[in-house]
């Protein structure tokens, strides 16, 4: 009696031969039968020798090579080169607005376009100064909303959040909803913005895609395209602190409390907001102290204090005594 998965004796071998085979790993034809065997599949030489050459002919290389007496098969070329997957591992791992979750899925993913030996070289973690991983799971289907109203010429509505002093998601506008034509997306040191037109302030403005909450598609055709096109888009390329040498401290900062979201944003949510009186928090953060890092704190206009230690103070108080204005 034949084996159940019989019709499916191609997709299995395709299977096999991609899993477990490459350049450095190769099966022999008996070592093929008994894989197909692992799936209820009965096989016999002739028919696998005819399969792997249909294998060949689709696409799915199958290198053959005779050590003595015996013939080995493996897989050759694939769509991607096991350098070309690293570079992509590494992208997505450094980059922080893929949160976590979606990090690993994706690598996943990549891992099956090679053997299951070369994809142990893919689990690596990359370790990136001052990238914060994006916590909202949900961007991924606000961008795809999104696009599908650039698409349909259409309308959204969301709901835009900030985070406050005790680290909480707190929407904007009372909860209600924001209604804007979407013209653009941009993206930004890791970040997507959208560029639209809102319709209650009635002029373009800005939003970070992954501070929107239930983003839907109105049936609704997109207003302000006047407005779009006069748009200066340059301008928009932000500039933002990144961590750039200097040696890493752990440095206190003293707050105010509309600077939560600020510091969250930079940080990352897990860091300890302590209230300090009714108006200011204070936080831990660690960081290298470099002139980068002490010109985003004087751009915060005393917003943001440095309360120690003391050697970062120093530090301050030197490159306050070097900004001078010309006259």
């Amino acid at each position: 009696m034949r084996g159940k998965n019989q019709k499916l004796k191609l997709l299995y071998l395709a299977k096999i031969m991609q899993e477990q085979t490459d350049d450095t790993h190769a099966l022999t034809m008996p070592q093929i039968i008994a894989e197909l065997a692992k799936y209820d599949i009965e096989a016999q030489r002739k028919s696998v020798y005819d399969d792997l050459d249909a294998l060949d002919f689709f696409g799915i290389e199958i290198i053959r090579e005779q050590e003595g007496f015996r013939t080995y098969y493996h897989c050759g070329n694939r769509d991607f080169e096991i350098a070309e997957l690293k570079i992509l591992v590494d992208a997505i791992q450094s980059s922080k607005f893929i949160s976590e979750k979606k990090t690993k899925e994706l690598i996943k993913k990549l891992e099956k376009n090679v053997s299951t030996y070369d994809s142990q070289m893919l689990d690596r973690e990359v370790k990136v100064s001052g990238r914060v991983k994006n916590m909202n799971e949900s961007i991924y289907y606000a961008i795809d909303a999104i696009h599908t109203a650039l698409g349909e010429n259409k309308a959204i509505q969301f709901k835009y959040f900030s985070w406050n002093v005790k680290g909480e998601e707190e929407f904007r506008r009372d909860g209600a909803n924001y209604h804007v034509s979407p013209w653009a997306l941009h993206f930004d040191d890791e970040r997507y913005y959208l560029i639209g037109y809102d319709h209650e302030k009635k002029e373009m403005r800005h939003f970070r895609v992954d501070k929107m909450r239930n983003v839907s598609v109105l049936d609704e055709k997109r207003k302000g395209k006047t407005e779009f096109n006069k748009q200066d888009r340059a301008k928009f390329n932000e500039q933002y602190f990144r961590m750039y040498g200097g040696e890493v401290e752990t440095v206190v900062l003293k707050c105010t409390n509309d600077m939560a979201n600020v510091i969250i944003d930079q940080f990352g949510r897990d860091v300890r907001l302590i209230p300090e009186g009714d108006d200011h928090f204070t936080v831990r953060v660690q960081v290298a102290v470099s002139s980068q890092f002490l010109s985003w704190v004087i751009a915060l206009e005393g917003k943001v204090r440095i309360s120690g230690p003391e050697s970062v103070k120093d530090k301050m108080q030197k490159l306050l005594q070097n900004v001078y204005i010309e006259t």
